[in-house]
């Protein structure tokens, strides 16, 4: 396995109002982040909040190219962002006890915390289509160039991971500092990630290092 130190190059927030920052997505525009009562909507070069939607957010936040898709305690919400009305909600597979949420090859993914698992479920019914067991409490997940990531969250330590979509196995380590948590994560589609910073009401921006070892 590959092991390297996370490169932050970016911080934003804390917000006013923000407690908390779970889940995160990115919508090639705007940042949006989950914020417990709200989504928010964050551009990333000015680093200013544009617009937030009251609906509740709790924990992973996903985009698939029109739909946010937002946890909500036991539930997934999916939200129309031009007006933030719910127009569907199907059963969280963690019944309450999930953390990250990505969409990609047109299913969800959803991170299990204490369980530490990731399920990839079918975003109409919420059928569990496949299980990658993890070996930390997963928070975050997201996919980038056909490669899963996860971010873990275990006492005061975090890290981003690549692993197998397959059998989960840990490919690559990102390590943040220690009481630098990652709640939730997702890719900018080109080499960053932008990472919930739970408590502290900030996102982060981390280097996603490249393949070849070279930064």
């Amino acid at each position: 396995m590959r092991r390297s130190t996370a490169e932050i190059v970016r911080e934003y927030g804390p917000f006013s109002g923000v407690e908390q920052v779970a889940g995160v997505t990115y919508d090639g525009k705007d940042v949006w982040f989950a914020a417990g009562d709200k989504l928010q909507a964050l551009d990333p070069a000015s680093g200013q909040v544009l617009r937030s939607l009251d609906v509740a957010a709790h924990a992973g936040t996903a985009f698939d190219g029109e739909h946010l898709f937002q946890l909500a305690e036991d539930r997934i919400q999916k939200i129309d962002p031009k007006t933030g009305h719910v127009i569907a909600t199907i059963r969280a597979p963690g019944r309450g006890g999930d953390s990250g949420l990505t969409w990609a090859e047109g299913t969800l993914w959803v991170g299990q915390y204490r369980d530490r698992k990731i399920h990839q479920i079918d975003p109409q019914t919420g059928a569990i289509l496949r299980t990658i067991e993890s070996n930390r409490f997963v928070t975050g997940v997201t996919w980038v160039d056909g490669d899963l990531w996860h971010g873990t969250w275990e006492g005061d330590e975090s890290d981003l991971r690549r692993v197998d979509p397959r059998t989960g196995e840990v490919l690559e380590s990102v390590e943040l500092p220690p009481r630098v948590n990652v709640s939730g994560l997702e890719s900018d589609g080109r080499d960053q990630f932008f990472c919930g910073g739970a408590r502290s009401g900030k996102i982060r921006v981390v280097r996603r290092p490249r393949r070849d070892g070279k930064g």
